[in-house]
Parts: structure tokens; C-alpha cells; sequence
């Protein structure tokens, strides 16, 4: 979870004043408004009412991740929105770029290289972890993606040779090497809370949650 462009939304109100005899405009003069006479207003926001995506703005979107295969990865849609803290790393920084400027109802895609995503692989990110550090139960196999405690805590590893006792792994970003493309509808966007600015992260829906 529209334009490409943000569009100002138009509100129709119509204002009703108890009406006692039909008048003209000629008759009535400039008394026609409280004299029954219906009037319509069309109120727009103010272009500079709409906020554009800068440092410390909180964005919620929706997405749909796709390989440079076309596969899709991830889809947000029927489920609530990604919330977080423009300018502060909370999500790759090809998207982060690729989302400043923008405002509420911009629709866009956008490819995302992997030096500005998970970076490119690194042949030599190998590493052997022991069976006691895996928090994937079950089964290993290989080209499984599992995930091991570390000192950092939980990361996500592809598993290349299962054993026992220990695990052969490779530790790049399972999406490491890849392009990824991005199709992104912006639904909201909001300035951070004193407290979200001095966590680094959003909270609330979509957000972090404590």
C-alpha cells in the first residue's frame, strides 16, 4: 500500500443559509449570501502545504521489489506501509536517494545499482559457524538461507556446506550482486518526532516498535 506527480486534491463544500423567497443577483445585490442565495466554494490546498521528502521527513510507502531477472522478492501491498527516518540509513541508500524530493501520491520506479544497494559479492565472505550459533532449525542444505547469531546479533547467511557440528557459510547480503528495481507509491510523509529523530528510527505502524 495516483498520479505520477503529486495533485491537489479539490474539496467541494457547499454552504446553505435559510433560504426565505427567490431573489436574483439584481435584487439581492451583494446581500444575495444571506438572503438564501446557495454558494459554492472549491478550496485547494496551498502548494506549499505539501511536504517534499527531505532530511527528518518520516515516509511511509508501499513497494514491490523485483530482481534484474524480474522475479519479484517482496510486495508491501495488503499489508501496512514501510515507515522511516529519511537522511538517517534506515533503508538502502539508492532508494533513500531515489525518494528525496518526492511527495504523498507520487508514484515511481526506479532501478537501484548494487553498489547502492547490498554492494557487489565478495568471493572471499566465507566463514565457518558452529551448529550452536545457527537459530534456523531444521534441516540445512545447500544454497539455504539461514540465519546465525553473531556478536551484532542476528544476520541473514546462504548456507554453502551443512555439517553436524559446524556450517560452511557465505556471509554476503543474499542480494549482494544483484540490480534491484523498486516500484514505489508514497503514502504519507510526516516531520520525525524529537524522540524518533533522537533514536534514529520511526516508531509507531510500519515503524520500529519498542
Amino acid at each position: 500500500m495516483r498520479a505520477t506527480a503529486a495533485v491537489a486534491v479539490q474539496e467541494r463544500r457547499i454552504l446553505k443559509y435559510p433560504e426565505r423567497r427567490q431573489r436574483t443577483p439584481r435584487d439581492c445585490g451583494g446581500r444575495a449570501a444571506r438572503r438564501g442565495v446557495y454558494a459554492s466554494v472549491i478550496l485547494q490546498p496551498a502548494k506549499d502545504s505539501i511536504m517534499p521528502i527531505s532530511k527528518d521527513s518520516v515516509v511511509s510507502f508501499h513497494y514491490r521489489l523485483a530482481r534484474d531477472d524480474g522475479a519479484t522478492l517482496e510486495d508491501s501491498h495488503g499489508a501496512e506501509p514501510l515507515a522511516y527516518l529519511h537522511g538517517h540509513g534506515n533503508i538502502i541508500q539508492g532508494l533513500e536517494s531515489a525518494m528525496s524530493g518526492r511527495a504523498v501520491g507520487d508514484n515511481f520506479t526506479t532501478t537501484i545499482a548494487p553498489e547502492q544497494a547490498y554492494g557487489l559479492r565478495d568471493n572471499d565472505a566465507v566463514a565457518r559457524v558452529q551448529r550452536k550459533y545457527v537459530l534456523t532449525k531444521g534441516p540445512l542444505t545447500p544454497g539455504m538461507v539461514i540465519a546465525v547469531n553473531t556478536k551484532h546479533g542476528p544476520r541473514q547467511v546462504q548456507v554453502t556446506k551443512p555439517g553436524k557440528f559446524v556450517v560452511d557459510v557465505d556471509t554476503n547480503h543474499p542480494l549482494a550482486g544483484a540490480a534491484l528495481t523498486f516500484d514505489v507509491e508514497i503514502v504519507d510523509v510526516r516531520a520525525a518526532t524529537s524522540e524518533e529523530l533522537a533514536h534514529g528510527h520511526v516508531h509507531g505502524a510500519g515503524g520500529h516498535h519498542h
